[in-house]
């Protein structure tokens, strides 16, 4: 009796206090509608609004099917002078870069040149196989046997070449203040009506005035032509270059070289880099193509951080002056018929058909990431115009040497993956070099044991350069700075 009496006392005084029962159970199912809601709503959300991928992870990337070939990681690039061969590099910084690969990277940037080369000249070099290289690609004068020493047996080696005419006018622009020869001239077709009234072979740097490419691969370039000498030194190309590029068909030759190295391709697709400014028109703005054409400023000087320009000598020529510089490089001009003919050769092999299919697949893949990572949809900039310095190219020789803006707001992975494709010549083999060799503590740092005595003295005019470089940047030519502190070393 007393236990019901307080259950209906409970009844009477629990309502009263916390509510009536339907209420909580409105309560209750208002709370479960809300949270039922706010989890639709954040699978709403995902559904409408996925999770942002970079461009360069979509299936566009990987290109048309390669088979089931396996890429090559050990590669010999002969990096041969005003053929777009810094556009290639920049592809094998990027590929390595990405694969930590180990590169075989010079004291400072060139590898000995135009000495020829010698393994020694390799950072980190402790003799044969002591250490494995996977990519070599510096400016080099080629020698085999100490190129042997550190590239393992199993290297692809490959190269490219120009058109003699387009290369001497490409190498006048740029060693104008650095070739005797160019810089007595008042314009290179003076320079083709009489080559020998302006050349002497004993003078330094005169080498980029005649058969460049010829001393590039490592021969005489000063020898009198004959055809079996020529077919003597193409015969020795072709016994150790598995593939030679040709710089006028440059998106054939990517596409060879994808296939040949099976590589994606988003591995060969690239922006031109280390490119020159064409002569403006009578508005005053650049028109046509500015790929490889010459210049018509110079840099004289700085004032305000902006330089100040001169105009450049003529380089106009005739018909007449083309063929006398063809004859004048005739090694040259035998090397480039030679291989221009092996190049449609492989052309042919591989299918024309394919050809142009894979080539427009390329071109769209190209315009597709110039419009994401580029300001502007990638057209080129003067150097001064670029904010971040870090992809400010150097300037060099008479010309103004042109570089790109990165799109704003790039999410992090899309833009290291744009950055790598901008970034300029030097400021990239001084990443890769920091990467590879972090700074010890000065007072662990040492010299490798078996590294010429020179190598210190090499290391100081390294560091002398660096420094007069950032003092006299826009100044006077950076070229003109490494070329001088090169032969102080080396001669």
């Amino acid at each position: 009796m007393l236990l019901r009496r307080r259950a209906r006392m409970l009844r009477w005084l629990v309502p009263a206090r916390l509510g009536p029962v339907w209420m909580w159970k409105v309560l209750l199912l208002f709370v479960a509608l809300a949270f039922a809601g706010q989890l639709l709503g954040v699978i709403f959300n995902k559904s409408v609004h996925p999770v942002t991928r970079s461009i360069f992870s979509s299936p566009d990337a990987q290109g048309p099917s390669l088979g089931s070939c396996q890429p090559h990681n050990h590669i010999m690039f002969l990096k041969t002078h005003k053929t777009a061969s810094s556009t290639v590099l920049n592809m094998l910084y990027r590929f390595g870069e990405e694969h930590d690969l180990r590169f075989a990277l010079p004291l400072g940037y060139q590898l000995g040149y135009p000495l020829p080369f010698n393994a020694h000249r390799v950072k980190g070099y402790q003799g044969p196989n002591a250490v494995e290289f996977h990519i070599m690609g510096n400016h080099m004068r080629f020698y085999k046997p100490e190129v042997e020493k550190v590239m393992p047996a199993d290297t692809f080696y490959f190269s490219i070449i120009r058109d003699p005419v387009a290369l001497a006018e490409s190498s006048f622009a740029y060693y104008k203040e650095v070739a005797p020869a160019f810089r007595k001239t008042k314009g290179l077709g003076d320079f083709a009506d009489d080559p020998m009234k302006y050349y002497d072979p004993r003078l330094r740097n005169n080498h980029y005035a005649r058969n460049l490419l010829w001393f590039d691969f490592g021969m005489d370039h000063n020898i009198n032509f004959s055809v079996a000498l020529a077919k003597h030194g193409v015969a020795m190309i072709r016994q150790t270059f598995k593939l030679i590029l040709v710089s006028e068909y440059f998106d054939q030759s990517m596409i060879l070289l994808r296939h040949a190295l099976c590589w994606p391709l988003d591995a060969v697709v690239s922006f031109s880099l280390n490119a020159r400014q064409q002569k403006p028109s009578n508005t005053g703005r650049t028109s046509g193509s500015w790929v490889g054409r010459a210049a018509d400023i110079a840099i004289v000087g700085n004032k305000g951080g902006i330089p100040q320009f001169k105009a450049l000598p003529n380089m106009s020529l005739t018909e007449e002056q083309r063929e006398k510089l063809r004859r004048w490089n005739a090694l040259d001009w035998y090397v480039y018929k030679a291989f221009n003919q092996t190049f449609w050769e492989e052309v042919t092999k591989f299918g024309h058909a394919k050809m142009e299919e894979e080539v427009a697949i390329l071109r769209t893949r190209r315009e597709e990431l110039a419009r994401v990572c580029l300001k502007d949809g990638g057209k080129p900039v003067e150097a001064h115009r670029i904010r971040d310095k870090s992809i400010r190219p150097f300037q060099s020789g008479l010309i103004k040497i042109l570089g790109y803006e990165l799109q704003p707001g790039l999410d992090a992975v899309t833009r290291a993956a744009c950055l790598r494709m901008i970034r300029p010549e030097i400021q990239y083999k001084d990443l890769l070099d920091a990467k590879q060799f972090p700074r010890a503590p000065a007072a662990q740092a040492q010299p490798p044991q078996d590294a010429p005595e020179a190598d210190a003295t090499h290391r100081h005019f390294q560091f002398t350069l660096a420094t007069e470089l950032k003092r006299t940047f826009l100044k006077r030519s950076p070229q003109l700075l490494m070329e001088r502190y090169h032969f102080r070393f080396s001669h």
